[in-house]
């Protein structure tokens, strides 16, 4: 279990979590580089919108990822024309098996 101890945007206060404290700064460390690029790009001043941007950038983010996952996915997943060309070729390599015999 770690701790870590958050001061970004204006708010500081410390949790505790089922995960490292190691990891829990890069958690924060990565935030808080979003947090800058939203400001400096947004041109945004208020802490609450910031930090609002800040989450859709990473839902954002995560989205593409999970997508591109999910594609990943599919794409290594034998579709039926696969299926069915393996199936032809593997009878066309049995059959030419049994006449060279």
């Amino acid at each position: 279990m770690g701790t870590l101890q958050i001061d970004v945007l204006g708010a500081s206060f410390a949790i505790k979590a089922n995960e490292e404290s190691e990891y829990l700064e890069k958690l924060l460390g990565y935030y808080k580089r979003i947090t800058a690029e939203v400001e400096k790009s947004g041109g945004l001043k208020n802490p609450a919108e910031i930090a609002i941007m800040s989450g859709i950038t990473l839902c954002d983010e995560l989205y593409k990822e999970k997508l591109k996952n999910a594609q990943m996915q599919t794409d290594s997943t034998p579709r039926n024309d696969d299926r069915e060309a393996e199936r032809i070729t593997l009878e066309m390599i049995d059959k030419i098996d049994k006449v060279l015999k």
